[in-house]
């Protein structure tokens, strides 16, 4: 009998002006570092709404032959010239696998966006990813971009010195389209609270700032002014007030290091609490300065989100570049966070075939004893994959074996049930549910 053909999508692929169409006679495939890989049915799910698919220049497409059990590089399909095709998920959703592609030697560097793999499967694209966070708060369904647009432009009627308001207006919510500003607009869940004009890292892949040299331009500008004490307050309180499950969060894209504007936020936070118990105050920060995490601390912070792209040293600092602060800080804050019964949570920058290796799960764990973590919010590292690779040099044979990135959450599941897993900033009902769950168990 003949051998029934994988019911697997097939390759997906651009043409040089952006179209895009499949190739029946290839699968899709998807990358680790140094790998092929031709996913499995549970590792795939159909594109989430809300989600992009890029064209990637200068990179030829990767497929698999079942009938001869080869991997094919594919520039020609009948005569056109084709691209590879990578997906940018929604929120909310993690990363399995990157697209897969051999580059050109002129191929320009990618933006910063995370280039997931794609295929087409009954008339419908297929990525490999998988949702870890259940929280609608940034889903499709719940912007109305008309309504939303028109909010944005009455807001600063209410708040007419708020340079702050105007900013979230007019470069976050009008500009950019920040999932966080357009549910401040909406008056819900989380909102943002932008600072710190300056930074003490240069991350690889910041989105404010870049340097020419890299290749490729920030995909936010950032903040330019450094808003007053009264210009949070005003707008802060009545969101913590009046919203459906209020986190209000220093610490954004649009921004530098917001510890570097610890006393500013201190007080911010003394003042707001003056007003109202209600929600919670996080701050979102590269924990870089444990005296500013213990004077928030000190002043009613409720939690914080402790971003790292890795739990070992040297690839921490291969990527976040840090100017006068060790790895050995950011351990030390989340270790004060705990000694004051905040909320603490790491915001790890995952990569695939680096992140699921046995090395970083290995120094994972013994943070998240250290620590004694509360939350880990996975997110997809935006960057060029390639670039990344060469400049961070994640040597696929120093790792360990590599386990998946399904596989990886299985097992930080089974290992630390008392830690949660998603990708949010939790409002305080979440924490209170977890926390006691944890006290139970």
């Amino acid at each position: 009998m003949p051998k029934k053909k994988s019911q697997l999508p097939c390759l997906l692929v651009s043409d040089k002006e952006g179209n895009f169409f499949e190739i029946p006679e290839l699968q899709m495939t998807g990358a680790t570092i140094g790998k092929v890989i031709v996913p499995s049915k549970n590792e795939l799910i159909p594109i989430p709404a809300g989600s992009d698919l890029f064209r990637l220049p200068g990179r030829a497409p990767v497929g698999y032959d079942q009938s001869n059990g080869k991997l094919v590089t594919l520039e020609t399909y009948k005569g056109i010239p084709v691209e590879a095709v990578g997906a940018f998920m929604s929120p909310a959703y993690l990363q399995v696998y990157r697209c897969s592609y051999v580059s050109h030697e002129d191929a320009p560097v990618l933006p910063l966006y995370c280039y997931t793999a794609a295929g087409w499967m009954d008339n419908q694209v297929y990525v490999t990813g998988t949702r870890i966070d259940s929280d609608n708060r940034q889903d499709h369904e719940n912007f109305d971009l008309d309504l939303i647009c028109r909010k944005a432009k009455q807001l600063p009627d209410k708040f007419p010195n708020n340079r702050l308001v105007r900013h979230l207006v007019d470069n976050c919510v009008l500009r950019y389209g920040c999932p966080a500003a357009r549910n401040f607009i909406m008056g819900r869940w989380e909102c943002p609270i932008p600072t710190s004009k300056t930074c003490n890292a240069a991350c690889l892949g910041c989105i404010s700032l870049q340097q020419k040299s890299s290749g490729f331009p920030a995909s936010h500008e950032r903040i330019n002014f450094t808003p007053t004490v009264d210009e949070i307050v005003e707008f802060v309180v009545p969101h913590l007030e009046n919203a459906s499950r209020p986190v209000a969060s220093f610490g954004q894209g649009c921004e530098g290091e917001p510890l570097l504007e610890g006393d500013l936020i201190a007080e911010a936070i003394r003042q707001i609490r003056k007003r109202t118990s209600r929600g919670i105050l996080n701050i979102n920060t590269n924990a870089s300065c444990p005296e500013a995490v213990e004077l928030l601390c000190k002043a009613g912070l409720n939690s914080m989100r402790v971003s790292i792209s890795s739990a070992r040293e040297p690839f921490y600092n291969a990527y976040y570049r840090p100017k006068g602060y060790s790895f050995n800080d950011v351990v030390k804050s989340l270790e004060i966070g705990r000694q004051f019964r905040i909320w603490t949570s790491i915001n790890y920058l995952t990569f695939a075939g680096f992140t699921d290796t046995e090395r970083e799960i290995d120094a994972l764990q013994t943070l998240i004893r250290k620590v004694r973590l509360n939350m880990i919010q996975t997110r997809n590292l935006n960057i060029d994959p390639q670039w990344y690779i060469e400049q961070a040099k994640l040597d696929s044979s120093v790792h360990g074996e590599c386990i998946g990135m399904k596989n990886w959450v299985k097992l930080l599941q089974t290992r630390f049930p008392d830690v949660l897993l998603g990708y949010f900033n939790p409002p305080h009902s979440v924490m209170r549910k977890v926390l006691a769950n944890n006290t139970q168990a």
